[in-house]
Parts: structure tokens; C-alpha cells; sequence
């Protein structure tokens, strides 16, 4: 579903990933783990249209999307949600999500479109603080919010970084029980995250990310033993600054 072929990319001329590709199938969960400065924001910026490719592919479905804009990425089945979220804090749940609705992609066959009563099942808030302008949430609530705007642009691949990131353990497990609710509906994942344990909790296998390479696949045994592998939590550990 998702291809990224010898990716090199950063902020104006300085390249900060340099040479990687992965892969997502559909209706799997994968993560990208790695120290801070690992690189992780900026493959997923690169990978929202964020951060420009200098060089290398990125394709959804076979459809090329290199250098295609931000905003024309969900149309291709991808929805991203970002550290800073996105959210217009000025509006209320209610509108927010709407606008994301009116933006809704058409559905590849056999894909199960979420609707606004979805949306409401999984994150109660919504049906019930509608009304209330988003910038007057707690981050937790930001959160969920966010995550159910991206599922109303009906997308095949959900990509998520760090959504755990500042957040108290009980929205965290929210979230997390949520996030595992739609894998198993077959939502593919795309989930970067710093704590392992999260990471591997709800994925099938993981990329590892050090100073801006893929350094290693993780999948199966390997992956459910991550922690007890030293080679393994080298690269982990192991990182540079990311801009």
C-alpha cells in the first residue's frame, strides 16, 4: 500500500533522512521507533508533504505522491496526525470535524466508511461537548479530537507520531484502546513512537531509525523481545539532533 524507495529529504538543502524505505500492507500495523533525533518527525513530515523529497519515491496504492502538496495527499488515502495537531482552536469540536468530513475521500472498494455516529462511539466528547470551542480542551481531549478528524477523511493508512507524547496515562490508554480498535477493524498504522512498550502493543513489526537511516526491521519474536536484544537497543539509543 504504502512504498517509500531510498527517500532523502530535510528542510531546504539539508538532507536529513537519507536512504530510506519501508513499507506498510494494507491493514497492517507498523511502527517506527528511535532515540530523540532519530529522524522520525521529519519521515513523516516527508511523508505528509511536509518536508520536501530531494530525492527517492513515495507512492500510496502505486500512485506516485513525491512531490505531490500536503493537501493533496488525504485525497490518496492517507491521513496524518502531527505533534502540533492541526486543529483550529477558534472552532468548536463539532466544526472541526465537519470540515474534515466535507473533505471526505471516495472509498476504495471494501473499505467501510466511518460515520459521524463512529466517530462519536469511539470518542464520546464528541457527542457530548460538540459545542465547545477546541482551544478550551485539555491536550488529552485535543487529542482525541484530533484522531477522529482524521478518521472522517476516510483514510486507508493512519499515520500517528508520538500521540502519547505529553498525555496523562488514562487518555493515553484511551487512545490506545481506540488505536486497537481500528486495527482490528483493518485500519493500516503507521505509528511513531519513542516508548517501545506502546509501539510494540500494538503493532506487527517496526522499523528502527537512527541519525536519519533505517538501521533495522523488527518483526515477530525479535520485535516481542525488543528490550532484551542489546544490538537492538543500541540502534534504539543510539541518534543524532533532528532539526
Amino acid at each position: 500500500m504504502l512504498q517509500i524507495a531510498s527517500l532523502v529529504s530535510g528542510y531546504d538543502a539539508l538532507a536529513v533522512l537519507h536512504d530510506v524505505s519501508l513499507h506498510v500492507k494494507e491493514s497492517e500495523a507498523v511502527a517506527i521507533i528511535g532515540a530523540n533525533g532519530a529522524g522520525k518527525t521529519s519521515l513523516v513530515r516527508a511523508i505528509a508533504g511536509l518536508n520536501r523529497a530531494m530525492r527517492g519515491a513515495i507512492a500510496m496504492h502505486g500512485a506516485d505522491m513525491t512531490h505531490l502538496p500536503a493537501h493533496a495527499r488525504p485525497a490518496h488515502g492517507i491521513a496524518s496526525l502531527l505533534e502540533n495537531r492541526r486543529l483550529f482552536g477558534e472552532f468548536t469540536i463539532e466544526e472541526n470535524l465537519r470540515l474534515a468530513e466535507t473533505a471526505g475521500r471516495k472509498l476504495r472498494p471494501g473499505r467501510t466508511k466511518f460515520e459521524w455516529n463512529d466517530v462519536c462511539d469511539l470518542f464520546p466528547i464528541v457527542r457530548e461537548r460538540g459545542a465547545t470551542r477546541v482551544e478550551l480542551l485539555s491536550g488529552g481531549q485535543q487529542q482525541m479530537v484530533a484522531v477522529a478528524r482524521c478518521l472522517l477523511l476516510q483514510p486507508d493508512l493512519l499515520i500517528l507520531d508520538e500521540p502519547s507524547t505529553g498525555l496523562a496515562p488514562k487518555v493515553v490508554k484511551d487512545i490506545l484502546e481506540v488505536l486497537g480498535a481500528l486495527r482490528d477493524r483493518g485500519m493500516a498504522i503507521l505509528l511513531v513512537e519513542q516508548n517501545v512498550g506502546i509501539a510494540a502493543s500494538l503493532t506487527e513489526r517496526a522499523y528502527v531509525m537512527s541519525l536519519g537511516r533505517i538501521v533495522h526491521e523488527v518483526a515477530g519474536e525479535e520485535w516481542r523481545n525488543f528490550g532484551t536484544d542489546e544490538r537492538l537497543a543500541k540502534a534504539y539509543l543510539g541518534g543524532g539532533r533532528e532539526p
